[in-house]
């Protein structure tokens, strides 16, 4: 199992990186769900002051690791599904050291980055109900100044790797997109077709769903795009058998291979009917422009999955993509 864990001060990032963990189907544990709990418990109002006595308190009575201690069964039981767990929240050395003595080489930490300033116009912002008692940025360096007293900027400096939180919501979140899917395993397709005048965008997204159902498509109306990306690509795997075109999709994956991603291009009309005709890139209707994307796993073995080599036409093995042959 494997264990990526956020550290950073408040408002760097860490709730915007779980929420890609989440959508990514990564489950989360978040550490300062533990100090919630306690403050509702006692019948507290949950305020950051009172959400900080009461992680104050619980680090003086059970140590400076101890709602990382508290964390690790839930940790345990979140991960057994899927194999890999996103933590949010740490916030000193001492939790990071529980975490390696508790998870060893399968806990991957990373840090997040961000500017006091940016971090302030967050808070004002986001108005989650700990954030109310930080109406200035002279409250905001109280709030850090009491994380670095748990050693936040050791944790920090002890991280596998550091993400910048410096620009656009948008940026940040394909930044961490990317970093988690290094971590974990995913096949994905990103698909972008261009969409002349002429053409109905409804039966152009139905050419597509033919291929990969299920698959969320966003028309962008000022450069006649659609794109969409979906990690369901049974379908397109089933038909390639069923269409005896597995020598072929071969070759064309490993013609537009590079690093962990492939290239290739469809017919559009041929897609209407279910079928799948690789085409050249500069056919005089645009073609449904496919790139594969692999993490996890080495992009030859994801060939040999999706089109393996044949024999009289047939698969002369067929594997799964993230364990032992079949």
């Amino acid at each position: 199992m494997k264990i990526i864990a956020f550290v950073g001060l408040p408002l760097s990032g860490k709730s915007t990186a779980s929420s890609v963990a989440k959508e990514l189907g990564i489950p989360v544990v978040v550490m300062g769900d533990v100090v919630r709990e306690e403050v509702r418990r006692r019948g507290l109002e949950l305020t950051d002051e009172n959400a900080g006595k009461i992680a104050n308190e619980l680090r003086e009575k059970e140590g400076m690791d101890a709602i990382a201690k508290r964390c690790v069964p839930k940790i345990r039981e979140a991960g057994r599904e899927k194999g890999v767990v996103v933590v949010d929240g740490v916030r000193g050395i001492a939790e990071v050291e529980r975490f390696r003595k508790s998870f060893g080489d399968d806990f991957v930490l990373i840090a997040i980055e961000s500017p006091i300033e940016l971090r302030f116009e967050r808070a004002k912002k986001r108005g989650r109900e700990d954030d109310r008692g930080i109406n200035t940025i002279e409250d905001l360096k109280k709030r850090d100044e009491r994380e670095i007293s748990w050693g936040v900027l050791e944790a920090m400096k002890s991280a596998n790797l550091t993400v910048e939180n410096i620009s656009d919501i948008e940026d940040f979140r394909d930044k961490i997109r990317n970093v988690l899917k290094a971590f974990t395993r995913c096949a994905e397709v990103e698909v972008e077709i261009e969409v002349n005048p002429t053409e109905d965008i409804e039966k152009v997204k139905k050419a597509v769903e033919n291929l990969f159902p299920g698959i969320e498509l966003k028309f962008d109306e000022e450069r006649g795009i659609l794109r969409g990306k979906t990690e369901n690509l049974e379908r397109f795997r089933e038909l390639l058998r069923m269409q005896r075109i597995l020598d072929t999709a071969r070759a064309e994956l490993r013609r537009g291979w590079k690093g962990n991603e492939s290239t290739v291009f469809l017919n559009k009309q041929a897609a209407t009917v279910s079928r799948i005709n690789f085409a050249d890139e500069d056919v005089v209707l645009s073609p449904i422009v496919l790139t594969f994307r692999v993490y996890g796993v080495n992009f030859e073995r994801f060939i040999d999955w999706i089109a393996p080599e044949t024999r009289d036409g047939k698969p002369v093995k067929e594997i799964d993509l993230w364990g032992d042959d079949l």
